[in-house]
């Protein structure tokens, strides 16, 4: 089945590692698979924002993952 890319979005949440990967958990409990070209290490654990594109299969495509100020928290 072809994925369909959205276009670039930004995406908040706590940025885990995750069975070799990362995985990035919204405030509602939703959780997406990110697909990054860098590992943001110094990010782990902590609340980020993920520009990207939402892939059908629950996949986020990630352009670059940036710490979140609190008042950026509330991004989709």
């Amino acid at each position: 089945m072809k994925e369909t890319p959205q276009a670039d979005d930004e995406f908040a949440g706590l940025l885990i590692r995750d069975n070799g990967g990362f995985v990035l958990q919204r405030d509602d409990g939703k959780r997406f698979r990110l697909d990054l070209l860098r590992t943001p290490v110094d990010a782990v654990e902590k609340r980020v924002i993920v520009t990207g594109r939402k892939l059908d299969d629950g996949h986020i495509e990630a352009d670059g993952v940036r710490l979140a100020t609190q008042s950026q928290s509330s991004a989709s």
